[in-house]
């Protein structure tokens, strides 16, 4: 067993096969290619003489003996990149860390945040993906993000939340939309049952004085406010989203509606997570206060 031939990229490769399930997604996620996972994986399996991996289907499970391998090199990569971090400063760190964002949480949390990393973190490379909340959790758990922000509750044994504050949701229309309301029954905005806000939404509207209007649902917030301003309806928009819309008067604030509950906000990673980048990065996520600004 030629264990002294075996070195941390050749656990770093296997590492992140277990994480991912594929040969495929480790050269994406270490930035080569997959003949070169597979290369890399064929020398780990000669050095020690014994396989670590099997095909079922299009992913790859792991042999009894690339599980204990996996279960003990994890603490140990983990303590090795912890003492690389240590011994030298935060702000040299690379690597590519993926964010994963709902449309609302992208627009309240990432602007600021995303620019702050820029600075403190140059040699740091982001990738961000919009998606809805369900997805976002699911990338999170398999590990093909490693981070995420998103908007309600995020209730998985596997992921460990930070609460980040909150955002108002408001009642807005176009100034036209408005001055008819008297004569006309306008159709409300709303997201879709994909998005953990909409049974919110559709309980306000349910106890609103516009119950009886006519219900639109779509998946994008931005698309919405783009109907509602061109005068199709009635939208319930996040503050962030609809401020500068608000600061135009091209959407103004709907007469006696009801006032909607604030959307909290988490962010959220692998409770196993033990990379030192990912965790320092979560660290200044969960430091974020949201919520500061209330007015219009």
């Amino acid at each position: 067993m030629a264990i002294n031939r075996i070195a941390f990229y050749h656990l770093e490769t296997l590492l992140w096969i277990a994480r991912l399930g594929t040969f495929a997604a480790a050269a994406e996620r270490l930035n080569t290619s997959q003949p070169a996972i597979s290369a890399r994986v064929r020398e780990l399996e000669n050095h020690l003489g014994a396989a670590l991996f099997r095909r079922e289907g299009r992913a790859m499970a792991l042999t009894p003996a690339g599980r204990e391998l996996v279960r003990e090199s994890e603490p140990l990569w983990a303590r090795f990149q912890g003492v690389l971090m240590a011994c030298g400063d935060i702000a040299g760190a690379s690597g590519v860390i993926r964010i994963g964002a709902g449309e609302i949480a992208a627009a309240s949390c990432l602007p600021g945040f995303v620019a702050e990393l820029g600075r403190d973190l140059p040699h740091v490379s982001l990738e961000i993906d919009i998606a809805l909340t369900a997805d976002l959790i699911q990338q999170l758990a398999s590990g093909h993000s490693d981070i995420a922000f998103a908007a309600g509750r995020i209730a998985h044994p596997m992921l460990r939340t930070a609460p980040i504050g909150s955002v108002d949701l408001l009642w807005l229309a176009s100034p036209a939309t408005v001055a008819e309301m008297d004569a006309d029954r306008p159709p409300i905005w709303s997201l879709s049952n994909l998005s953990p806000l909409y049974r919110l939404m559709k309980d306000a509207i349910a106890a609103s004085h516009l119950a009886d209007c006519p219900l639109n649902l779509c998946n994008n917030v931005r698309a919405m406010m783009d109907f509602v301003v061109e005068g199709g309806g009635i939208g319930i928009f996040p503050r962030p989203m609809a401020r500068q819309e608000m600061a135009d008067r091209r959407l103004i604030p709907v007469p006696g509606a009801p006032t909607m509950p604030a959307i909290d906000f988490h962010a959220a990673i692998r409770a196993a997570e033990s990379d030192p980048l990912v965790l320092a990065i979560f660290d200044r996520a969960s430091r974020l206060e949201l919520g500061g600004d209330k007015g219009a």
